[in-house]
């Protein structure tokens, strides 16, 4: 890929996953490339450009990013958020002209809002390319540069290995799903299944540590055995087993319970659409509905789901 592709990149929302990854951008992109960026919070743009000397510049509204920028990543919280983004008639990045510029939502939404978008970008703007992209890894991943990009296109699809080289420089992996809006197919259906794992992680940590065992030993075991999965290994929600996990950090600066309560509605409504049957999605559901209504969990990592559970949280020392 020749540098001239990278020199005028955008990224709108900068948030607690969009701030790593375009810092992680601002490294690695050749010397002479701008990454011009837009967020709801000024404040935060100006921190953001205030510590990466010069290569990021701050604009006030996402039409200003794209008149400036040939590629745009967006990353934001909601569908509703992504229309405004992308369809607002007055500061939106549709608002300009968008032809033959790359368009890479890594938001994750709802499948109809990513389709609608997309077909208002090719009705008018026929020469431009969008893509759904939703990452995985969690802010963790967004600082150390390991996410995964879960693609909304096919693998011959011409703009592939600039998709994969952008996302190499923010992430470790990326894997294309098939076509538009199966990116965000395979991100719902994966936060489903995070979301589970993370609920039966805490009630089998709490149910074992309750009848004896330390954690850590529990830990081993499940690593050892046909329990191993990631959210045990990196993301455990008993504080103190893994010192990177948001648990031991207070829950903070992980993936909000709010926001894993709306990935999972979104995935429950897939399913729904699409006829597959649930035989945990209610229940898991009402879960994280619950916790993120609770003062004691709201606004922190969706594995506090443990301390809503009743899970000890200062077992050391009891052993």
């Amino acid at each position: 890929m020749s540098d001239a592709e990278y020199q005028n990149l955008g990224f709108i929302g900068i948030g607690a996953m969009g701030r790593p990854m375009v810092e992680n951008l601002a490294k690695k992109l050749p010397a002479n490339s701008i990454i011009s960026i837009y967020d709801v919070s000024e404040q935060v743009l100006d921190d953001v450009v205030a510590g990466n000397g010069g290569k990021i510049v701050k604009c006030l509204s996402a039409r200003a990013v794209a008149e400036r920028s040939d590629v745009i990543i967006t990353m934001v919280p909601e569908g509703l958020h992504v229309r405004q983004v992308y369809l607002d008639r007055n500061i939106g990045i549709c608002a300009t002209d968008v032809s033959n510029k790359l368009l890479i939502d890594c938001s994750t939404i709802d499948t109809a809002t990513s389709l609608a978008v997309k077909e208002h970008i090719f009705t008018h703007f026929p020469s431009a390319s969008f893509y759904d992209a939703p990452v995985s890894g969690g802010v963790i991943g967004a600082k150390k540069g390991t996410i995964a990009f879960f693609l909304g296109c096919a693998e011959g699809d011409p703009n592939l290995p600039l998709l994969a080289n952008l996302a190499s420089m923010m992430g470790k992996q990326i894997i294309p799903c098939g076509g538009p809006s199966l990116g965000l197919a395979a991100k719902l259906s994966n936060n489903y299944l995070s979301g589970l794992i993370a609920i039966a992680c805490s009630e089998a940590m709490n149910m074992g540590m309750r009848s004896g065992l330390d954690p850590r030993v529990l830990a081993n075991v499940y690593s050892a055995g046909t329990a191993q999965n990631t959210i045990c290994d990196r993301f455990n929600p008993v504080p103190g087993v893994y010192p990177d996990s948001p648990s031991s950090h207070g829950y903070k600066e992980g993936f909000k319970v709010q926001l894993m309560k709306k990935d999972f509605g979104l995935a429950v409504d897939m399913a729904t659409r699409v006829g597959a049957q649930l035989a945990l999605g209610a229940a898991g559901l009402q879960t994280y509905t619950d916790a993120s209504q609770d003062p004691r969990c709201k606004d922190l990592d969706s594995r506090v789901v443990y301390r809503f559970l009743g899970g000890v949280e200062d077992w050391k020392g009891r052993e």
